[in-house]
């Protein structure tokens, strides 16, 4: 029987049927990975470079960008590494980092979410009393918990799978998931501690998740009442609706297939179903944001006009 001590390196099964096409596929993927850097970074420089950008709802979505590059700088460099090499390999603690980083990506994206809802929920249903409950203290408060949270439980989540004796190294995946080198433990009875974390960590973002929808319940029917709140709505609630609800659509759908999925799909679309949170929000986002927000999108027009004088 084989054990953790053995292990060190996982095959990555994902990549079997890509050979034949690698070449396009990395020169598709560097190309899409540059337009998420490009993007993200772009925005992120509008944020901090402009002073009246310096308000809340702007500094989280600075928060929301710097997420979108960390969790796709934890997979896109490896994945194009991968294409490249004959052997799809990655080393046992690498594979762990990874998964800590997809794991903490995807629910610092959740907290996010949340915390740019009760911010927009402060600006219209409660405006007379937004800049006092939305201080620069609050606002610390706020991005330190959308970020700490997942790190902090996902650490033990990873770390209780760090103890599990495994019985194989081949991952049906094109990246490390956490609950993929789980169910490589030797023994069932030792994962019932991982399963209860994940369980744990699964209420904690539903409670997000119930969260936003009592917000967004609130906004609509107080926007409902006046065409003022309804305008402001729109400019500033639609983007992050829009993020949100691509957002949840394409985790659940990830997590449902990774638990209760068929594996007789093709292996292209069991890898696109892995790889849509990734691919989709990352770049969607600051676009969505970018064209949507006023203050951002005159700030582009500005730069771009300046720079053609």
């Amino acid at each position: 029987m084989e054990n953790v001590s053995i292990v060190r390196n996982f095959i990555l099964v994902g990549f079997n049927e890509s050979f034949n096409y690698r070449i396009t596929l990395f020169s598709l993927t560097l190309l899409y990975y540059c337009m998420i850097l490009f993007f993200n970074i772009s925005l992120i420089a509008i944020i901090i470079s402009d002073e009246d950008l310096h308000e809340p709802m702007y500094i989280l979505l600075c928060s929301f960008c710097f997420n979108g590059l960390y969790g796709t700088t934890g997979f896109y460099p490896k994945f194009l590494l991968d294409l490249l090499s004959p052997v799809q390999e990655i080393s046992y603690a690498g594979c762990l980092l990874q998964a800590f980083v997809m794991y903490s990506f995807a629910c610092c994206e959740l907290s996010n979410l949340a915390v740019m809802a009760y911010d927009r929920y402060l600006a219209i249903c409660r405006p007379l009393h937004y800049h006092s409950l939305m201080s620069k203290r609050r606002l610390s408060q706020l991005v330190c918990f959308s970020w700490l949270t997942p790190f902090c439980v996902f650490s033990i989540n990873v770390g209780l799978t760090s103890r599990l004796k495994l019985c194989g190294n081949n991952l049906q995946k094109l990246f490390c998931v956490n609950w993929v080198i789980v169910k490589l433990a030797c023994s069932e009875a030792d994962t019932f501690s991982n399963e209860a974390v994940a369980s744990f960590i699964i209420l904690i973002y539903c409670f997000h998740g119930v969260f936003i929808i009592w917000t967004y319940m609130h906004l609509i029917r107080t926007c409902v009442r006046s065409k003022d709140d309804s305008r402001k709505f729109m400019q500033t609630c639609l983007p992050h609706l829009i993020s949100m609800i691509t957002f949840l659509v394409v985790i659940v759908f990830d997590l449902m297939y990774m638990r209760f999925g068929s594996t007789d799909l093709p292996q292209g679309l069991q890898n696109f179903i892995a790889i849509e949170f990734l691919l989709i929000p990352p770049l969607m986002n600051p676009l969505i944001y970018g064209f949507k927000l006023t203050k951002i999108r005159n700030r582009i027009l500005l730069l771009i006009h300046g720079g053609r004088k």
